[in-house]
């Protein structure tokens, strides 16, 4: 008896996924929720899981496209599970067969856990991806995995039968002949054709104007560096520059609603929708691109509970583990590029949000000294970027608006009394 494996409904408006990497070889016993490919669409990437157990088998290609309610393989309920085996085995767990034959090698890379450009870089140069050292999610070879292991002398094999991690040297001398006109190209993938998407619909649809400013991040910065290993004692997680933002854009957004609502049709024509609530977004970048993921109700968490979220929400993003729930909804988005080294750019619109902050790196320079007139102080700075929607948003009100988070950073006792 054998049941399809189908791609299920993954939320409003997604129609079709594509098939990012299968996570279990084709012919492997699996076990019932044990994850066996991993499905990419246009928002999320996510694990499909087995939805019984048996032997797999593959109907579709790494990179297809299929349609929400498509079949992409089978699973053999009659199929017996293999004696003395609990688990499929792979890469990291099964015992190295010492082999020259082709078949061997093949047998090998076929079972790694690859990225189909890892996996087409390494048949190319006919490198064995069970010799290749895994930094990708779930022990995942990536490209510049292969790309590190082509550049390392090959790694002897150890005694317990797991290949060894690439020891790296120095690298040659570059020669005058190693240089390549070589052209390639990869499949946009279904996230980056949405972000793609969303930022020409920005660009074409909002009025967007961006409000710059600058704060002076001495008062902050002291704070943390006075209670920051207590906090991290007490509340399990460290005291970030991330939650003091947070904190002040959601006193900025109570204090300018503009800022926080929408602009939406109606069959009476254009609203704006006002949210009483701040559920702001937070760009994190992944290998995959940019994801933003929502953090609900910043008004009414504390700092720890900010940075506590934001640690879960960071972490879900890099393992690609983020729901469809934790991407929509937010009502306005923070990015910082300044952990990038930017010291200034101008955010775009994540819509239908009116409003994006950019944060950039921190820098010391001279400014007049805020306490003494006429005096120079070196002091350390951030650039601030406030884009909006001209059509939602007055440019006084967006001024105010940033002025509003400047005073925060710059005086931090106003968040707590909430001024």
């Amino acid at each position: 008896m054998a049941t399809d494996i189908i791609i299920p409904a993954l939320g409003e408006s997604i129609t079709e996924a594509v098939i990012a990497t299968w996570l279990k070889p084709d012919g492997t016993y699996v076990e019932r929720d044990e994850d066996i490919v991993e499905l990419e669409t246009d928002k999320v990437t996510m694990p499909l899981p087995s939805p019984v157990a048996g032997i797999l088998k593959h109907s579709v290609e790494e990179g297809d496209t299929i349609e929400v309610g498509g079949s992409i393989g089978s699973l053999d309920e009659s199929a017996k599970k293999p004696e003395g085996v609990s688990k499929p085995e792979t890469v990291a767990s099964a015992p190295a067969q010492a082999s020259t034959s082709s078949s061997s090698a093949s047998a090998s890379t076929s079972d790694a856990l690859a990225t189909p450009l890892a996996r087409k870089l390494a048949e190319e140069h006919h490198l064995d991806l069970a010799s290749i050292t895994p930094t990708g999610p779930g022990g995942r070879i990536r490209e510049h995995d292969v790309v590190a292991a082509l550049g390392a002398p090959p790694a002897p094999a150890s005694t317990n039968g797991a290949p060894r991690p690439a020891v790296f040297t120095s690298a040659p001398a570059p020669s005058t002949t190693s240089f390549t006109r070589e052209v390639r190209r990869e499949r946009m993938s279904q996230l980056r054709q949405r972000i793609a998407s969303r930022l020409v619909e920005a660009q074409q649809t909002a009025a967007m104007l961006t409000t710059f400013n600058e704060c002076d991040m001495t008062a902050v910065m002291a704070l943390r560096t006075l209670h920051k290993e207590t906090f991290q004692k007490k509340h399990g997680v460290k005291l970030g520059f991330m939650s003091f933002f947070a904190k002040s854009a959601a006193s900025a957004l109570r204090s300018f609603p503009a800022v926080n609502a929408s602009l939406v049709a109606s069959e009476k024509g254009p609203e704006v929708e006002y949210h009483d609530y701040c559920d702001i977004a937070f760009a994190v970048g992944t290998d995959k691109g940019l994801v933003v993921p929502v953090l609900r109700n910043c008004e009414s968490l504390s700092f720890a509970g900010i940075e506590q979220g934001l640690v879960e929400l960071a972490t879900k993003a890099r393992e690609n583990k983020l729901t469809l729930e934790e991407m929509q909804g937010g009502t306005f988005t923070v990015s910082n590029g300044g952990v990038y080294g930017s010291m200034m750019s101008t955010p775009i619109l994540n819509p239908p949000q009116s409003g994006i902050l950019g944060m950039h790196n921190i820098i010391r320079r001279p400014i007049e000294h805020p306490d003494k007139l006429g005096e120079v102080a070196i002091r350390p700075m951030m650039y601030l970027a406030l884009s909006y929607d001209h059509r939602v948003v007055d440019g006084e009100g967006a001024v105010r608006f940033l002025r509003h988070i400047k005073d925060c950073i710059e005086h931090p006792e106003r968040l707590l009394l909430d001024l």
